[in-house]
Formats: structure tokens, sequence, C-alpha cells
């Protein structure tokens, strides 16, 4: 399977099972900040960006006091998992990004969309790619 096809059919998928709802954005990308495959909505980031969200899966609390950017949009930082999970808040939406061996997987929500319907479509991929030694 191509690394397209997790984002268009296991990101960008309707949840649980409604027509229509799903994520905003999504992506993969590699510890080194290289696009594996995103959504066609997903942001421009810059190096930085990712560079920042990297430090904080390794140095927990990093961006706490200077919000993550994704694309130049900011969002503050909410409880997550250390080392493991970073969710962030902007608006009526939000991010979550979970790490995995090899990997970033990003989540993008806009309303109606809630912020645990966009951790556990994130969240349930990312466990799969764990499981799977990536």
């Amino acid at each position: 399977m191509s690394w397209q096809t997790y984002v268009d059919d296991h990101l960008m998928c309707d949840i649980d099972g409604q027509a229509g709802l799903r994520l905003a954005a999504a992506a993969i990308l590699g510890h080194d900040g290289a696009v594996w495959a995103q959504s066609s909505t997903f942001p421009q980031f810059t190096p930085e960006e990712i560079n920042g969200i990297l430090t904080d899966f390794n140095e927990p609390g990093h961006l706490a006091p200077t919000g993550l950017f994704l694309g130049g949009a900011k969002y503050m930082v909410i409880q997550g998992e250390p080392g493991a999970v970073i969710r962030g808040k902007k608006g009526s939406g939000g991010i979550t990004i979970k790490k995995t061996g090899q990997s970033l997987v990003f989540g993008v929500y806009e309303e109606p969309v809630t912020p645990g319907q966009c951790n556990m479509v994130v969240e349930r991929l990312a466990d799969y790619l764990l499981d799977q030694g990536m």
C-alpha cells in the first residue's frame, strides 16, 4: 500500500461512517521532515515548524510557551502524551500529531469534527504503523 493510500483511505476517510465528516487535512512525514504523503489541503509548512514539533517530542513541553506552528497557523498546545502525541487547539479546530518509529502522522480538524474524533483517526493509523514496525 502506498503512503498516499494511507492518507486518502485511513486519515481523510469518513469518520464513524458519516458521509462528509472528515479531517480538514492530513499528512505523514518522516522524522527528517520529508513528506511521505499528504492531503491536497495540508498546509505548506517550514522546516523550522517541523523542527519545533520534533523538539517537543524529544523535550516534552518545549512548544507550550510559544505554541505549535504549522503553515503559519498557531495552535495552543493542549494535553498530549509526552514523547508520543502532541495535540493543539486553534479556534473551533485543532491538530493531533502522533510519532511512530519512522514517521509523524498529522491530522488537522475543524468543526463539526471533534478533538476526540481527530485523535481516534490519527492514533488508530499511527498505532497500526507502530505495530508494523514503522
